[in-house]
């Protein structure tokens, strides 16, 4: 959420900007009228007291105000409801103030490509190389469906369309990756691991962003919980309404979970397979820093994504997304594409991003520079480290062979049981 404070320091720059991700902000003049009744409402609430207060104390003085008794106690009588509506007034314009506010989109950073779609995003850096098959690649659903480890008509038949079920290696390959990512992020990268529950309340989600904006894409139980789109709304409610002390920021947590979205408006796109999925798994890095470290640490983080895919020997490119491209809570975004031979295509593997104080003022989340320093808020990134379901899709069709089987990554085969090939034998 913004400063409504910076917003009215400099309108035309906070919408010039903003107007950069495309679209249309009506609430931006909402916020604008509304910040300016609030303050009108302010002074003449101000006003109305510091008469009140004069005709109380004329009052208390011996001898009363001067000039007609009467007609002072009727102007305090009045001033008493006045000011009454005056209260009632502001309470509601600041209320519709802070709605129209949480409506309103992350401004993007300014090293952030200007353009309208993914079009217009900008390749960063690739890695590795494409794998060079010498027979024609299958995708992801043709190989692991003959081998057993994925069974998308069994997903469906227990809770229709957009819901997969692994089987045998698939479901061991799954694991492996969690408690590979997992291991690899707090053994070499410094995360603290948290596991977490997979409902939240309402106001975690308005915290992070996901509400009220995007609630149609939510899944909500009938008590008002609602089941997490991703473990970095849990994990970064931790710390809702607290304060960092002094030496406790940056901070790091990584979180295995599963993930429910509706991906209510993308109804018609990717449906075969893993791609898009109402329920998938996910291992997420999050991070609190102070503002000063916030740019480094989207460095840090996306190359700890990184890792994952290079441990796992798949080429990948880094985006760095346009103003159009972005998330509604992020102010700079990087995404992660793996290459899949048999989609011949990159697919968004993983997206991290700097929130800047974005969320934190959404959540009430500061720090204390130093003991005794009025404290300010910090700044949350996230990524994803990495999304399961694509790792799995994009090992099935990058260690496919030319028989139908698939290779099992070096880095994974202690946690496959030395497994090294899944087969129809598997």
């Amino acid at each position: 959420m913004h400063d409504v404070k910076r917003i009215a320091e400099n309108p035309q720059a906070f919408e010039s900007r903003l107007n950069t991700r495309g679209g249309s902000f009506d609430e931006l003049k909402q916020v604008e009228s509304l910040n300016e009744e609030r303050k009108s409402l302010i002074q003449e609430y101000d006003s109305g007291r510091h008469r009140q207060r004069e005709l109380s104390e004329a009052f208390r003085a011996k001898g009363g105000p001067t000039g007609d008794l009467a007609n002072a106690r009727e102007e305090l009588k009045s001033l008493g409801s006045t000011l009454k509506g005056l209260e009632q007034r502001r309470s509601e314009v600041e209320e519709t103030l802070q709605t129209a506010l949480m409506m309103l989109p992350n401004l993007p950073e300014e090293s952030v490509p200007v353009g309208k779609d993914e079009e217009d995003n900008q390749v960063v850096r690739e890695w590795g190389e494409r794998p060079h098959l010498d027979f024609e690649a299958k995708d992801h659903v043709d190989i692991g469906e003959p081998l057993g480890v994925l069974d998308m008509e069994a997903g469906a038949r227990i809770s229709g369309s957009r819901f997969a079920l692994y089987r045998g290696a698939g479901s061991r390959l799954e694991r492996a990756l969690m408690m590979f990512m997992l291991d690899t992020h707090t053994g070499e990268h410094g995360y603290e691991e948290v596991f977490t529950p997979f409902m939240v309340l309402r106001k975690c989600m308005e915290g992070t962003g996901q509400l009220p904006k995007f609630e149609d894409d939510a899944f909500m139980t009938n008590d008002g919980h609602f089941l997490i789109p991703t473990a970095e709304v849990p994990v970064t409610n931790m710390h809702r309404e607290s304060i960092f002390e002094p030496g406790d920021v940056p901070t790091k947590y990584c979180a295995y979970s599963a993930c429910f979205r509706r991906e209510a408006g993308s109804y018609g796109r990717d449906t075969k397979g893993l791609t898009r999925l109402h329920q998938f798994q996910k291992v997420e890095l999050v991070q609190f820093t102070t503002p000063e470290e916030s740019a480094a640490a989207l460095e840090a983080l996306t190359g700890h994504a990184e890792t994952i895919l290079q441990k796992l020997n798949m080429h990948y490119r880094v985006m760095n997304l346009c103003t159009g491209d972005l998330g509604f809570s992020a102010q700079k975004t990087y995404d992660l594409e793996v290459w899949l031979p048999g989609q011949k295509r990159y697919r968004e593997i993983s997206s991290c991003s700097n929130f800047g104080d974005f969320q934190a003022r959404r959540a009430g989340i500061r720090y204390r520079p130093e003991q005794g320093a009025k404290p300010r808020y910090v700044h949350t990134l996230n990524g994803s480290g990495l999304a399961i379901g694509r790792t799995v899709m994009a090992i099935l069709e990058n260690y496919q062979e030319a028989d139908g089987s698939v290779r099992i990554p070096d880095v994974l085969r202690p946690y496959m049981g030395g497994m090294e090939r899944i087969s129809t034998a598997s």
